[in-house]
């Protein structure tokens, strides 16, 4: 029932399952095809296909796995004309959980290991991790509503940052249209301190040096080059985007049911709705509150590198690459049969993408394109990449997020062990350190997919394109 329409597109026909309103794709190499094959995530991926108002295709890109509803890496758009829905299945839990770079002036020869050593205990007792850790900022009442409303613009506004940083995120670093008296009072209590924060699970900050560089001139344009330190930060909205997320998948089950959705976890309602609105400007409101705490995250690891080489990160050429969200929906304008639509745009592990010359994209990487961001595990390499036009007219403009696991968090714990997998990092010449040795045993390497092999499909089937390659060097941990 599989067609392989292309080298990296695996085609499912809405015929596979009696209701799909559109056919499902997903791009892979047949090795990574039959791994996902392995879960239910292809399953998930038709499941899908039969959400009121989807257009064009269900998607998924390679770093496929089985998620809440939709797979991690789905993506789905829908359209608010056709009776088009919004679902928080297809954001996820850790609302605009994303990825920052930072590059730096300083080369590999320039920090010995001990220096390595020094600046990972510097970060983790600096910056704030682990399950459930507050922070120094405490924001309550109105203020928080100004997170939530202002995002990094916040941050900036109150000295985390500079007005650069936000031209180098996405959105700028806030959703317009925030509503904060559409978030419950639990998730306030639990976004109030942990602002700048880094959380547990797969969230982490890494040293990285940039190994490889496969595109000099788009390098040069994003400031990269061979040898080059630079400081990787994933982390997302915390508890308070995951409480926000819970409400409403709490509020819109019966979404599933109204619309004979083949799984109960596909919450949704019309976009156009105003359950569905609530959802959306509730949504943003994590949105924002993700895009300031990593924008705060960034501030506290360019005071620990200033503490450490005595020197302003200006000096230092701490700059911010980009930003990227991994876990949300946005209302986009993108072709469909030649028509251009504005569409309700689902990514779930998985990474915007537009192509160059996009009028969202900051001047600086208008021809270009926009840099994506793709981290790898923490014993291999990250990516950075840009979108393409291909891209634009194949997947609205996505691509993929990340690794991508193989093994369950609790199979990584069964599987692993903590003591051989850091002496393993070790001999490859990585520190880690972690608040929790549970922790290092689920987000073990072989916990997840190769990322030479993910990152190798979106760029071969054309929808980014590889520029540089990291190494890690010392990954701290929640």
């Amino acid at each position: 029932m599989f067609k392989r329409i292309t080298d990296y597109i695996y085609e499912i026909p809405k015929e596979y399952k009696y209701g799909m309103r559109v056919d499902a794709r997903i791009y892979a190499s047949e090795e990574l095809f039959e791994k996902a094959k392995e879960d239910k995530a292809i399953e998930q991926v038709a499941n899908v296909a039969f959400l009121p108002g989807i257009v064009s295709y269900s998607l998924a890109m390679p770093d496929i796995h089985w998620g809440y509803g939709f797979c991690i890496g789905g993506v789905a758009a829908t359209d608010p004309e056709k009776d088009g829905v919004i679902s928080p299945a297809g954001v996820g839990y850790d609302i605009n959980c994303g990825v920052r770079l930072v590059r730096t002036n300083l080369e590999r020869k320039d920090i010995q290991e001990d220096k390595i050593k020094r600046i990972a205990h510097m970060l983790f007792s600096d910056v704030p991790s682990g399950v459930g850790k507050g922070g120094d900022i405490k924001v309550r009442g109105e203020e928080e509503k100004r997170v939530m409303i202002e995002g990094a613009k916040w941050a900036v506004r109150k000295g985390y940052g500079t007005k650069e940083d936000l031209e180098r995120t996405e959105e700028y670093g806030a959703m317009e249209g925030a509503l904060p008296d559409k978030v419950s009072k639990t998730a306030y209590d639990r976004g109030a301190s942990q602002l700048g924060t880094l959380g547990s699970g797969n969230h982490f900050l890494e040293l990285q040096v940039v190994d490889k560089v496969f595109a000099k001139e788009i390098a040069d344009v994003m400031g990269l080059f061979e040898g080059q330190i630079a400081v990787m930060i994933h982390s997302g909205s915390r508890g308070f985007g995951y409480q926000i997320c819970d409400d409403y998948v709490k509020s819109l089950r019966k979404g599933a049911e109204k619309y004979n959705l083949p799984d109960k976890q596909l919450a949704c309602a019309l976009y156009n709705s105003e359950e569905g609105k609530d959802y959306f400007n509730a949504m943003k409101c994590a949105a924002n509150y993700a895009w300031a705490n990593r924008q705060i995250l960034m501030y506290l690891v360019r005071k620990c590198f200033e503490k450490h080489f005595n020197k302003s990160f200006e000096s230092l050429g701490m700059n911010l690459v980009y930003d990227v969200a991994h876990n949300i929906a946005k209302m986009e304008i993108h072709e469909v049969n030649g028509v251009k639509k504005l569409l309700c745009i689902h990514r779930k592990g998985a990474t915007r993408a537009f192509g160059p010359h996009h009028k969202d994209l900051p001047e600086v990487y208008k021809k270009i394109g926009q840099p994506v961001i793709i981290p790898g595990d923490m014993g291999r390499t990250s990516y950075v990449l840009v979108g393409t036009e291909k891209a634009m007219k194949e997947t609205f403009g996505t691509t993929c997020h990340g690794a991508g696991r193989v093994a369950s968090r609790k199979a990584a714990i069964r599987n692993f062990d903590a003591d051989t997998l850091l002496a393993e990092l070790k001999e490859k010449g990585i520190t880690v350190i972690s608040a929790d040795r549970r922790s290092i045993v689920e987000e073990a390497p072989e916990a997840y997919k190769d990322v030479d092999k993910v990152v190798d499909v979106v760029d071969k089937s054309g929808i980014s394109k590889i520029v540089a390659r990291m190494k890690p060097l010392a990954v701290i941990k929640g």
